[in-house]
């Protein structure tokens, strides 16, 4: 009897451990995870560009991005929660252009107006020859 149970419980444990891997590589991809507010205008070797529209009060779901350069076209006021649980508040005005290290997040646009940017995510390149 306690062999049935060790086996059926480790089996059970296992099953939830592919489940949550699955569901933590699917989430990951900012595109995959939330095609609502995610389009991919542009991709090749080097770069992805994202154009990135939410609404009113809109809330994504936790993503990762790689190391980035954001173009703002509209005002933004977002909150950012990262997997810990801690989140960040920022405000871009249009027209704005910023650097942004990759990581996950969780995005929420605080704002009463639509936001829109531009995201042009840099892909890994092996390193340059002389």
């Amino acid at each position: 009897m306690k062999n049935s149970t060790y086996l059926i419980m480790s089996v059970l444990l296992a099953t939830f451990a592919l489940i949550f891997a699955t569901n933590m590589a699917m989430a990951q991809d900012a595109v995959k995870a939330d095609p609502k507010h995610y389009k991919v205008e542009f991709e090749n070797d080097q770069v992805r560009v994202l154009r990135i529209t939410y609404g009113p009060h809109e809330k994504s779901v936790m993503h990762e991005h790689p190391d980035s350069v954001a173009i703002f076209l509209t005002d933004q006021y977002v909150k950012f929660t990262s997997p810990d649980g801690k989140s960040e508040e920022v405000r871009a005005k249009a027209g704005d252009t910023r650097w942004l290290p990759g990581g996950k997040h969780l995005p929420e646009n605080l704002s009463d107006q639509p936001l829109e940017l531009i995201l042009v995510e840099l892909k890994t390149m092996p390193a340059m020859t002389k």
